[in-house]
This record gives structure tokens, C-alpha cells and sequence, in this order.
């Protein structure tokens, strides 16, 4: 399962050409976190791209947070928010990839290249 970060929706929203025929090549189950659904929303500039940005995404499986991720967002930040400055988004996008075993594409790859568990695209 490949895990497609906010910048990378952000990207098939504005019909990159590469994002999409890169998407198109890759043999796999997509799915998208809670925590970029919020950040999606969050950017939409009214109701009208708010609901269109909820039907693209809901194409997708997403990824909930959960008990058990939530804790391991938690030790991430404990671990890596001062020495890479790890946000909390990220550490949450971060661990509910990892609980999932879902390979994470972002084209913000320094955010997350130091979590060792963590398999990024």
C-alpha cells in the first residue's frame, strides 16, 4: 500500500503531469492519512473546492489514527522534534504509515528521511 502524502494530493489536484502518469505507473493500493484529509480541508478556499477535495480523496482508503499510532506519533516527537524539527502532522502521517506498513510517497522527503521505519517512496 503506498500512502500519498498531502503534497503529492496536492499535485494530482493541479493536474502535475508527472505526479499523475508517476501514480499511473505504480502497481499498487493507494490510500491517504486522516491528518492530510484536515490538511486538505484546512487549505480549501470555500465550500465548493472543500466538497470537491472530500470526493477526490475519498477514492481512497484512509488512514485513521489510532490508539496505537498516536502513541507511536507521540514517541517520534519525543524523539526527533528538537534534533529534525518533526512537526505533528508528520510524526502522525509518519506512524500511521508505519502501523499500516504502508510505504509513504511525499515529495517532501527530508521531513521524514531520518525514521528508520518508516519506507518512503
Amino acid at each position: 500500500m503506498i500512502c500519498l502524502d498531502t503534497n503529492v494530493l496536492i499535485e494530482i489536484t493541479k493536474n502535475n503531469t508527472e505526479t499523475i502518469k508517476r501514480l499511473s505507473t505504480l502497481n499498487a493500493t493507494f490510500c491517504v492519512s486522516s491528518i492530510s484529509v484536515m490538511e486538505l480541508i484546512v487549505g480549501a478556499r470555500n465550500n465548493k473546492e472543500k466538497t470537491k477535495l472530500l470526493a477526490f480523496v475519498n477514492q481512497f482508503t484512509i488512514l485513521y489514527t489510532d490508539k496505537n499510532s498516536s502513541y507511536l506519533a507521540n514517541e517520534l516527537i519525543i524523539k526527533y522534534a528538537k534534533s529534525h524539527h518533526l512537526d505533528i502532522p508528520d510524526s502522525l502521517i509518519a506512524a500511521s504509515c508505519i502501523k499500516a506498513k504502508a510505504t509513504l510517497w511525499t515529495y517532501n522527503i527530508k521531513d521524514f528521511q531520518y525514521l528508520p521505519e518508516l519506507m518512503l517512496l
